[in-house]
């Protein structure tokens, strides 16, 4: 049995400048990512994510450095990168109007609607905030990230 969390392109980008600049807010990333190497937890993300994930919202892209890193990044086993299809675009879209998130956010949501994952990491604030995002009569937990996640566990 393994948890399945949703991971926003910024997790993503703290766990790699954590890598070279460990920080104490990043330890629920640590955490997480621990998890998945013991096999325990996998993480879902949507394909936008690999394009997102070069810079945090206030700071400069990544080194270019970095690329290498970045191109084989998404290629681990407790990885699963989901299609942006025209539905989870829909679904976005009405998130954008139901849930006053931005477009990109909301395709990160709609991702995590649509693959049915409840829980949904982010250091974004306005995600954050809300703490549960109802999609459809779906509801998704959102938090940064941290160790003992809770979370939809698949077989």
């Amino acid at each position: 049995m393994k948890r399945v969390i949703y991971w926003d392109s910024d997790v993503f980008l703290r766990i790699i400048e954590d890598a070279e600049n460990p920080s104490a807010e990043n330890q629920g990333c640590r955490d997480v990512w621990a998890a998945c190497q013991k096999g325990t937890t996998h993480i879902i993300t949507s394909t936008l994510t690999v394009a997102e994930v070069l810079y945090r919202k206030g700071t400069p892209k990544l080194d270019p450095k970095f690329r290498p890193k970045l191109n084989n990044f998404f290629l681990d086993s407790f990885i699963s990168l989901k299609p942006l299809t025209r539905e989870i675009a829909e679904m976005a879209r009405d998130v954008v109007w139901d849930s006053n998130i931005k477009p990109k956010d909301a395709i990160h949501v709609a991702t995590c609607a649509y693959y049915r994952v409840r829980v949904l990491h982010s250091f974004d604030g306005n995600l954050v905030d809300k703490k549960t995002i109802e999609v459809n009569g779906f509801n998704i937990a959102v938090s940064r990230p941290h160790g003992e996640a809770q979370s939809e566990i698949i077989t």
